[in-house]
Order: C-alpha cells, then structure tokens, then sequence
C-alpha cells in the first residue's frame, strides 16, 4: 500500500501562486504513476495532472493552459503540483493519487490522500 498526504493548500488572491505537496509512505514510491485531481463543491472530481513513476513523461488537463506544474523527488518520496496564476475557478479540494499505470481517471486509482483545500479570491 501507498499512504499519500497532501499539504499546501490554502486561501490566495486571484493571480497568486502556491505549490501543493504529496508526501507518500508505504510501498516504494517510484513504482507509482502520482496523479492531481481536484473537486470544487458539487462537481465531480477531475483529473489536473499526472507524472510518470521516473518523472520523464507528464500530461495535463487542458484547462491547466500552462499555469501549473506537476513534479516529484523520488529520494524525497515526494511530488509536488505549482500552481501558478490561480483564478478562482481554480478553487477546490486538490488530491493526489497514485497507480502503478497512471491515468486520467479517478476510478482508476486505489491510493488518495485527504486532499488540501485551495481557495481563490476574486
């Protein structure tokens, strides 16, 4: 199993930047495809980003539009998502997951974290 713990989160500006982290203990971590969703109340949950298990290969949501930028350190077992120039759109519960094939699909993943929320003013 792979335990995942989110941190970061928090309320900023419109156009501000923050940098999410998802800490990972348990089974090795470089095995794991890690993966950002995010859900904003009475949404479903979608997928942001997702990184391969060596960090060579990433894959974004077309609304990321090159604001954001997943990342990880597998000394650190950890990955990061940098979000910049938020718009309050952007609000929401981000989560990080983690699967041995990645994806785009949150029903693909077995490990969650509890997630961080992000908020955005206008």
């Amino acid at each position: 199993q792979v335990q995942l713990v989110e941190s970061g989160g928090g309320l900023v500006q419109a156009g501000a930047s923050l940098r999410l982290t998802c800490a990972a203990s348990g089974r090795t971590f470089n095995e794991y495809a890690i993966t950002w969703f995010r859900q904003a109340p009475g949404k479903e949950r979608e997928f942001v980003a997702t990184i391969s298990w060596g960090g060579g290969a990433t894959h974004y949501a077309d609304f990321v539009k090159r604001r954001f930028t997943i990342s990880r350190d597998n000394a650190k077992n950890t990955a990061y998502l940098q979000l910049n120039s938020l718009k309050p759109e952007d609000s929401a519960v981000y989560y990080c997951a983690a699967d041995l094939h990645g994806g785009s699909a949150a029903s693909e993943y077995e490990y969650w974290g509890q997630g961080t929320q992000v908020t955005v003013s206008s």
